[in-house]
């Protein structure tokens, strides 16, 4: 027989009474393993296992649970408020299905966008850059300010892209020694330029229905498998990678390339 939710709260709530670790337990201190739980479950999302996924998953639910039960212990609210909260909030995100016949179609943004007070209000102070670029961008297109089409940005990342290339060739590509960014106040400029580019092409990523993260992962993992194959191919052929040079490197990265990998 399958076990419920119901027995998922159960144990929970028996571990914060009998066993010290659980019961020493605050939202505070659970938060780092929030976070690494939803990274491993992320991995196996990204693995495709299904056996890992499942894990993973019980691993977040193991969380949600632990912080619903230490606050429905200290009176503020339990796990049948959070499954409220959640069904309020499908319902208000489609109104078209849940409302009235007439009501408004509009996007989960557009909505938001007429109580929010601020532009950042409600994102989270730890969300990652490249993530926090595209939802900064998708509620300013909520109120209005967005291009028609993907090709407004298009043309804004090539603007970027000069204005990057003028500060590089000003300052002669010196701005800073072995990875250590110099004090030169070009290199304040440069950062700004380049960060003005990447947020350039996250708004042409969301023009075109991908997501910048999602691309640039699938980026990190094609150009891993690519180089350990380099690595594997300069092993078989006696060649250091590490003193081989860039035109050696280049061929082999083609080779690879060329192969499939």
């Amino acid at each position: 027989m399958k076990a419920s939710l119901d027995e998922a709260l159960a144990i929970m709530r028996d571990l914060r009474a009998r066993d010290e670790w659980d019961a020493a337990q605050t939202h505070e201190s659970l938060r780092p393993y929030l976070n690494e739980e939803a990274h491993e479950l992320d991995d196996a999302i990204r693995e495709g296992s299904d056996d890992a996924m499942r894990t993973e998953l019980g691993d977040v639910l193991l969380q949600v649970l632990f912080h619903a039960i230490v606050a429905e212990q200290r009176g503020a609210f339990d796990i049948t408020d959070v499954a409220g909260s959640l069904v309020h909030k499908m319902r208000v995100r489609h109104p078209q299905l849940y409302g009235t016949p007439e009501a408004e179609k509009q996007t989960w943004e557009g909505r938001k966008a007429k109580t929010r007070r601020t532009l950042a209000e409600g994102l989270p102070s730890g969300l990652p850059a490249l993530h926090r670029a595209l939802r900064l961008q998708e509620r300013a297109a909520a109120v209005g300010f967005d291009w028609p089409d993907s090709s407004g940005p298009a043309a804004k990342v090539r603007e970027e892209l000069a204005e990057v290339e003028t500060e590089i060739a000003g300052a002669g590509e010196r701005f800073g020694t072995h990875g250590v960014p110099s004090a030169d106040p070009r290199h304040a400029r440069l950062e700004g330029e380049l960060g003005d580019l990447l947020f350039a092409v996250v708004n042409l990523c969301r023009k075109c229905d991908v997501h910048p993260s999602l691309a640039l992962d699938r980026a990190n993992a094609t150009f891993q498998r690519r180089f350990e194959g380099v690595e594997r191919l300069a092993a078989a052929r006696g060649i250091d990678v590490r003193t081989a040079g860039l035109e050696v490197l280049d061929g082999l990265w083609n080779e690879i390339k060329q192969s499939g990998e």
